[in-house]
């Protein structure tokens, strides 16, 4: 059954789905522009002075939750592309054209400088490419004008997608930069079920992309988690060796005691494991936060392990946000572990208000979440970041 992809514009409200007829609209969705060298720090696409292609512009329509609460905010590049329409092949076609001020030009010199990278959709295959580039000396910076698409599709399906950043322009103040593109189809023996492969292989990360030119290795220190995940089991297996011959001792000793008689052994100081049995076993001075806290953790407990399961089976990595909606929906689900947990422990160290403890486990977690949530949305706000949410979807999505 082939997912259903929805967005509206104002007048219209148009479905797309995964698998497209001749010469139907293929929609290329601009996501965010940021330094390559700070994955977490990201904009919105059109944040750089860019310009939009003449086509009519389409609003996104968020496809899940999870997509809504992180902040993604795709928009229409404005490029007409048709399902299996070769366009402008051989020569790149203009699709729109900056008039650089020294405004904008500045800002794509920032960009250049911290390496900025931009990703984009076509149908939901990510695809990534460089703003621009310096010269060797750092004086000269130019921008990559010609977008060279080449995608790949399997029957009436799209399965590949390729970009090549060619036209390098520079950058001079009180010019007029043209920006064009190019789509190429060809046939792909890729199955569609297995289109989102080759972003797994690790090799497809690790070479140097000859179009971006990055100064830093992509390579996965191999060695580095090799080295760390020794070190790891190295202490675990030195902290249990120090802790099992202090037991050893310790028993070997109460056993000695046992021998004794009763003044003996009422004589002798206490040590080892039994100084602090006291402070083990006693009951809780806040029965009621303290059995709400455990409630929760085995709530979370359960829902990692879930979350974790379900992703080893189905593949949620190939739709945005899904990661996200599942463990929502796995969190809501597993609220009675959280009830079991946490009130059995509550009833046995005596409590009576098991009414507000059960309020208190239940909105917890949720409520130090949505708190945390919220400053550092407010943060983003300021910054005008991508991942910002706006304060009314925010709001919506908790009522």
């Amino acid at each position: 059954m082939a997912w259903v992809m929805s967005y509206m514009n104002k007048e219209t409200c148009v479905i797309f789905e995964d698998e497209y007829q001749d010469k139907e609209e293929v929609v290329l969705w601009m996501n965010t522009v940021g330094p390559y060298h700070n994955r977490q720090e990201t904009y919105k696409y059109f944040s750089l002075p860019f310009c939009v292609g003449s086509k009519k512009s389409i609003s996104h329509y968020h496809e899940t939750l999870g997509e809504a609460l992180q902040g993604v905010e795709l928009e229409f590049s404005g490029l007409d592309i048709k399902f299996k329409v070769r366009a402008n092949d051989v020569m790149p076609a203009t699709y729109c054209e900056i008039d650089l001020d020294k405004e904008k030009r500045d800002a794509f010199v920032y960009a250049i400088k911290n390496h900025y990278w931009y990703q984009m959709y076509i149908d939901d295959l990510p695809i990534w490419g460089i703003v621009g580039e310096a010269d060797e000396n750092g004086e000269d910076y130019y921008l990559w004008t010609y977008k060279k698409l080449e995608i790949g599709f399997n029957g009436n399906r799209i399965v590949d997608v390729n970009l090549t950043s060619e036209g390098k322009v520079k950058l001079v103040p009180n010019t007029k930069i043209q920006m064009s593109y190019s789509v190429k189809w060809k046939k792909s023996d890729v199955k569609f079920e297995d289109r989102f492969d080759k972003y797994l292989d690790p090799s497809f990360f690790q070479h140097r992309d000859a179009d971006e030119k990055m100064r830093r290795d992509k390579g996965i220190h191999w060695f580095s988690i090799f080295n760390s995940f020794m070190m790891v089991i190295f202490l675990v297996g030195l902290v249990s060796m120090i802790l099992m011959r202090t037991l050893r001792k310790d028993y070997a000793r109460y056993s000695k005691e046992e021998e004794m008689d009763d003044m003996d052994r009422d004589l002798g100081d206490e040590y080892g494991w039994k100084q602090v049995h006291g402070d083990v076993f006693r009951p809780s001075s806040h029965p009621l936060l303290f059995s709400s806290l455990i409630g929760s953790g085995c709530q979370i407990f359960a829902v990692s392990l879930i979350v974790i399961i379900v992703a080893m089976i189905e593949d949620l990595y190939t739709e945005r946000g899904s990661m996200l909606s599942t463990a929502i929906f796995v969190y809501a689900a597993t609220s009675p572990v959280n009830g079991y947990f946490g009130g059995s422990l509550y009833a046995r160290q005596g409590g009576r208000r098991w009414i507000k403890q059960m309020f208190i486990g239940a909105f917890l977690i949720p409520a130090m979440v949505c708190g945390t949530a919220f400053f550092i949305n407010f943060i983003a706000i300021y910054y005008h970041a991508s991942r910002a949410i706006p304060f009314g979807t925010m709001v919506s999505k908790l009522v």
